[in-house]
């Protein structure tokens, strides 16, 4: 007997709890303080009074008196996601693990060159407009760095002052072979001169004896 009790207390219906629906005022607050229903606060020691309220005025009024409200929107922190960037552009997080593509896929070796080239490119031209170099010798370097031979912009503003240095010392060597070549020319016509003069005279020391007898 005593199970049986026990076993037809289980099968016993329990009685309903008493709760109120609060859904239209959910509603109405939802309405006037313009957001979605999950954003809006009932106090629960006051649904009997929230209750009551089935108008937008009464809603307003609860809303003054602080029973209804509108919760704040939930913070997503990107406060450890800044963290872990900062440490990454100490170099931190970049090991062998962590890395998922190619070394080409992860910087490029062509965005490189471009970055390259434009900063020779820049440089070259900046030269070129302030007289430091001329056309031809930008036409040579600009050619040069397109094909990679300067690692970057020190050695091309080495290698503009070797070319600078260079065409100067061809120049003087020129200079000086022309005013070489000058002084000779010099020289054989004074050379010349003279031997004509040496012989005017000859002929004309043989041109009496000619005339003698």
């Amino acid at each position: 007997q005593t199970f049986a009790l026990v076993a037809d207390r289980r099968r016993a219906p329990r009685a309903p709890h008493a709760m109120v629906s609060l859904k239209l005022q959910k509603r109405l607050t939802a309405s006037i303080l313009k957001c979605g229903q999950r954003k809006v606060w009932l106090d629960p020691n006051e649904t009997n009074e929230i209750a009551l309220a089935n108008s937008r005025q009464n809603v307003r009024k609860l809303y003054r008196d602080g029973f209804v409200m509108k919760k704040k929107p939930v913070v997503h922190s990107r406060a450890r996601v800044l963290r872990w960037e900062k440490a990454k552009a100490k170099g931190r997080h970049m090991g062998y693990g962590k890395r998922k593509g190619t070394a080409n896929a992860r910087m490029p070796v062509k965005v490189l060159y471009i970055r390259r080239v434009r900063v020779l490119r820049r440089l070259l031209k900046k030269y070129r407009d302030a007289k430091k170099i001329d056309r031809h010798l930008y036409h040579e370097l600009y050619m040069r760095a397109k094909g990679n031979q300067f690692k970057n912009k020190r050695v091309l503003i080495e290698t503009v002052h070797a070319r600078k240095t260079e065409m100067a010392r061809e120049r003087a060597l020129a200079e000086q072979a022309e005013a070489r070549k000058l002084k000779a020319k010099l020289k054989a016509e004074r050379k010349a001169v003279k031997a004509r003069g040496k012989e005017a005279a000859a002929a004309e020391r043989e041109a009496p004896d000619e005339e003698g007898p």
